[in-house]
């Protein structure tokens, strides 16, 4: 049995609807653990920040695309000792190629390794 259901559900759902080309996950329940809403629940996956690139997003605004993966993940969203909150980061493979470049501009590092990666 996993020690982690809520994140395999979510990994599994994502991939299937989304099929990203890049899915990270982090669990930052414990870091919310001390919270007074969080004093009666017993999960430790109740806080969760999750960057998802897809293709999917295409032409749809950051509402959109969070609604997507809100409808996909309702019912661990809804479940007694689920999801409690959820911080999306949501980009096209093109939004992540800029935002890849801009990060090494500020860097420092040469236009030419930034062409070849």
């Amino acid at each position: 049995m996993s020690t982690t259901p809520v994140e395999d559900a979510m990994r599994v759902k994502i991939t299937e609807a989304l099929k990203p080309s890049t899915l990270e996950i982090y669990n930052d329940s414990s870091m919310h653990a001390h919270h007074k809403a969080m004093q009666d629940s017993v999960s430790k996956e109740t806080h969760f920040r999750v960057v998802i690139t897809s293709e999917a997003f295409k032409s749809k605004m950051q509402p959109a695309r969070h609604r997507m993966v809100y409808a996909l993940l309702k019912e661990e969203l809804e479940r007694v000792g689920g999801i409690h909150a959820l911080q999306l980061k949501t980009r096209t493979p093109e939004e992540e190629e800029r935002q890849i470049a801009r990060e090494k501009a500020e860097r420092g590092t040469p236009i030419a390794d930034v062409e070849r990666s």
